[in-house]
């Protein structure tokens, strides 16, 4: 008998052990719980690492809610996961994004409290396979644990139009982030992507031989043909353009450098 082997994440240990033990009583489930996604992640390294990989991760999507920080409003950023499993992920939509890029062939489903196109459409961006809500039956559960094995994806007939409406929308704004990006001469991109990686004026001025005052400019010309005012602003938009870091050494200079005060450059 082929056995799934799936792994529960979830911070409320009461669920976490009930929905465990029950998905174990059936005769070809393997199951295992983690508490937090750092948890989640050393099981997971520690699996694969004896040759016996988990083949579907639940993970709760308010995984850490209670946590100082709460997860944030926007799509969460697709922080890379350390392969230390030493990471403070926010929750469980941001594990799934960090999981997929460690371990592409584990599937993931969302298990969450309410239906809700938005964060729905987030996880499956992130690399889901499926949107479950938690008082869903064990029936259903473990008809999409062996649905997204055979590359389904499942969500709810209720969120599908909100899930579509909401996918169309981030592509759309991935577009107009992207032609914005594509407006900026080369040097222009270059120094975005060195704000991308969080290097302030005098950082960027180092690692690219120019001066202060050059950088300041074109830092100024960036802000004005991305059309925003503020550093973070153009971050966040060359992310949703898909712009990564500029893969520099921020190195011991950067202790002190300010990105920003109050909206303006530093």
């Amino acid at each position: 008998m082929v056995r799934i082997r799936v792994l529960v994440v979830d911070d409320h240990r009461i669920f976490a052990e009930s929905l465990a033990a029950a998905l174990a009583a059936e005769p070809d489930v393997e199951v295992a719980a983690a508490g937090s996604g750092p948890a989640a992640l050393r099981c997971l390294e520690r699996a694969a690492a004896e040759g016996r990989r988990f083949d579907v991760m639940l993970v709760d999507a308010d995984l850490g809610a209670s946590a100082a920080v709460p997860p944030p409003r926007t799509a969460p950023v697709a922080r890379a996961v350390p392969e230390t499993g030493t990471t403070a992920v926010v929750d469980g939509i941001s594990l799934v994004t960090g999981v997929r890029s460690l371990q592409p062939v584990l599937r993931s489903v969302v298990l969450a409290q309410k239906d809700d196109a938005r964060r729905a459409a987030q996880a499956l961006q992130a690399g889901a396979s499926g949107w479950v809500a938690k008082d869903c039956s064990l029936q259903r559960l473990l008809a999409v644990i062996r649905g997204v094995l055979r590359d389904e994806t499942h969500l709810a007939p209720a969120l599908l139009t909100g899930v579509l409406r909401e996918m169309t929308a981030a592509r759309k704004h991935r577009t107009e982030s992207e032609r914005l990006v594509e407006s900026l001469t080369p040097r222009e991109q270059e120094v975005l992507r060195c704000m991308v990686a969080g290097l302030g004026r005098k950082a960027v001025a180092e690692r690219l031989f120019l001066s202060p005052h050059t950088v300041r400019t074109h830092m100024q010309n960036v802000l004005g043909k991305l059309g925003v005012h503020s550093t973070l602003a153009a971050v966040a938009l060359a992310r949703r353009a898909g712009v990564g870091p500029a893969d520099l050494d921020p190195g011991p200079a950067l202790a002190g450098d300010v990105v920003e005060r109050g909206g303006q450059l530093a």
